[in-house]
């Protein structure tokens, strides 16, 4: 698998599946959850309520992984998955190795090719930027899947360097 990093706005990625740092309740929120509901489009809250009604009526358990449409956006699918926020007395990094096991998880299902991730749990969930990076490309790079491309895309370029310091052999 090709792990690419880059900067940039995740809801312009061109892949086959965006993954969204979403919140547990999967209606919106801030950040990159915020952002992929606004440009992606009431299509996507509809089919978030349709979970929220079906399997997930106490929202998105923390780690876990769910596909819908992308709406507008030029991807086809988004993956919404909720990372954990960070805490200085409880080590909760496996929960945030999942949320890429399990996003990688559902592309497969869906035979996709190209996925995007943001940097999840760093940003609102204050997660610190260079472990959550580290924590990303080590799973990303560990894991099984048919995903040809991880993209990383990035919003701000404190971000992209503390992905950058991780990915690239020293």
């Amino acid at each position: 698998m090709q792990l690419t990093l880059a900067l940039g706005d995740i809801t312009e990625a061109r892949v086959d599946a965006v993954v969204n740092a979403a919140n547990s309740s999967l209606l919106g929120g801030g950040g990159v959850d915020g952002a992929i509901h606004r440009r992606g489009g009431p299509e996507i809250l509809a089919a978030c309520r349709k979970l929220r009604a079906s399997h997930y009526g106490k929202g998105l358990p923390t780690g876990q992984a769910v596909a819908t449409t992308a709406g507008l956006l030029p991807a086809d699918w988004v993956i919404h998955t909720v990372g954990p926020v960070w805490s200085p007395t409880e080590d909760r990094s496996a929960l945030l190795a999942s949320c890429y096991r399990e996003s990688l998880r559902v592309a497969d299902e869906l035979k996709a090719r190209t996925v995007a991730f943001p940097a999840i749990s760093a940003g609102i969930f204050g997660w610190p930027v260079h472990d959550a990076a580290k924590i990303a490309v080590e799973t990303v790079k560990n894991t099984h899947t048919e995903v040809v491309e991880a993209r990383f895309v990035l919003f701000t370029p404190d971000v992209l360097e503390a992905f950058t310091s991780v990915a690239s052999p020293h």
